[in-house]
């Protein structure tokens, strides 16, 4: 399981994606979630997505196929201030065209940095999910980074952004550096593919 991973392609437009399709596994969230880091130590590699300390490096839609069976579809970050407002109106409407055409996702997980509030375009992105019936988790991100407190903090934050959120079913703890949630993530893609 999870044996072969492999770069196929970065898609700036919807013509571009993959002729093969394949179904989906969608990761979105704001610039500098640690979507990349994620692929990264989930998967073992430390060159499989290229990872940036400068956000809003992604502008593709970027496809990893894994074992013959499913693609992770990285989605560009999204608001990350820095860029022109016409590049970041052209990522939101990659992005909301994608989601909104593919046929493919399975399941999104929406990434949050777990020392951040959920922003705008976090909730917007969540109700975008909800209206298209898109399974989806949340994935707090960088929780290594947090202590107790600051970690209550957050899970408050989401309940208040998000209510009806299972902490339980709907929510996984991660970091990339200490390799939590990395159990519950393999589970979810066993039962959807394996």
């Amino acid at each position: 399981m999870f044996a072969k991973q492999q770069f196929i392609k970065a898609a700036f437009k919807l013509s571009e994606i993959p002729k093969l399709r394949l179904p989906e596994i969608i990761l979105c969230g704001r610039s500098n979630v640690g979507k990349s880091s994620f692929i990264n130590s989930f998967f073992n590699r430390k060159d499989l997505a290229k990872v940036s300390s400068t956000p809003g490096k992604t502008r593709s839609i970027n496809f990893y196929e894994i074992d013959n069976k499913f693609y992770i579809v990285d989605l560009p970050g999204y608001g990350y201030a820095k860029t022109s407002k016409a590049e970041r109106a052209n990522w939101s409407k990659l992005i909301g065209e994608f989601i909104a055409n593919s046929k493919y996702i399975r399941i999104a997980i929406h990434f949050i940095d777990s020392r951040t509030k959920p922003a705008e375009l976090d909730i917007h992105l969540n109700k975008l999910l909800h209206e298209l019936n898109i399974p989806h988790i949340i994935l707090l991100s960088k929780v290594d980074k947090l202590n107790q407190s600051e970690m209550d903090l957050s899970k408050r934050n989401l309940k208040k952004c998000f209510p009806g959120i299972d902490m339980n079913s709907n929510v996984v703890l991660y970091s990339s550096v200490k390799n939590r949630g990395q159990k519950e993530i393999a589970k979810l893609f066993e039962e959807l593919f394996y």
